[in-house]
């Protein structure tokens, strides 16, 4: 009989450039399942507790300590190594007491950053890009967010577009505040040879027929074009969380 459903596994030769496991050990790495962020773009539970975060030993362990319940991701218990965890998320291991934020740092899109002190009371709050805005029923306007969320209406803002950023509290989705992508914000790149730059932004480009909408960014008296859809605006005078990149 054949097989309805797409494969567990993922050849570790086709595994994102930035995951930290050994390409030549073994021929297979946990493919992450469809959810809140692309293959591209996220790692496996089970790789990050394992390879990344070391908290585990082996998969066996890792599946152990998510069945106890022991992980939340943004606030929520996940049981699922395959469940796959990206840019801005928050995960918390009970047991250890330790907290980490997902950030692109150092030209890799994803890296663990440990949220400690002051910084354990940002934990329920996260920064997400609006990559889609579209009217519904009755309506509303449902926005969604870079990481799968969809919000109605934006809470008490006006005048949201895509590439704005919205600081949301989680689970709840609450949303706090919320930057504009305009000239005089706060940016971080999430993708590319510069994932981590921080900057502020001189000046935002329209897209043309042949380029697509580009954001000038000044950082370290160097000024960088990048496009738009690899930017994320992350506060005005300060970032709106303790960004460590």
């Amino acid at each position: 009989m054949g097989k309805k459903s797409g494969s567990n596994r993922l050849k570790r030769q086709m595994m994102p450039a930035f995951w930290q496991v050994p390409r030549k050990a073994y021929r297979f790495a946990i493919r992450p399942i469809p959810g809140p962020h692309p293959i591209d773009r996220c790692y496996p539970l089970g790789i990050l507790l394992r390879d990344v975060l070391k908290a585990v030993s082996n998969i066996r362990e890792a599946e152990r300590v998510l069945h106890n319940g022991y992980v939340y991701v943004d606030g929520v218990k996940r049981y699922d190594i395959h469940f796959p965890v990206g840019l801005m998320d928050v995960v918390e291991l009970q047991p250890l007491k330790k907290v980490y934020r997902l950030l692109p740092m150092d030209g890799f899109i994803l890296k663990p950053v440990e949220i400690t002190g002051e910084g354990e009371k940002e934990k329920n709050l996260k920064i997400c890009k609006v990559i889609n805005k579209l009217s519904v029923k009755g309506g509303r306007i449902q926005y969604t967010l870079h990481d799968g969320r969809n919000i109605l209406d934006g809470s008490r803002f006006d005048g949201i577009t895509i590439n704005d950023t919205m600081l949301i509290k989680v689970p709840e989705q609450e949303v706090i505040d919320l930057v504009k992508m305009e000239k005089g914000a706060l940016a971080i790149i999430i993708a590319g040879d510069n994932a981590g730059t921080i900057g502020r932004i001189v000046e935002v480009k329209e897209g043309t027929i042949t380029l697509p909408k580009r954001v000038v960014m000044e950082s370290d008296g160097k000024r960088l074009e990048i496009p738009v859809d690899i930017v994320m605006a992350i506060g005005r005078e300060r970032p709106l969380l303790s960004i460590h990149a």
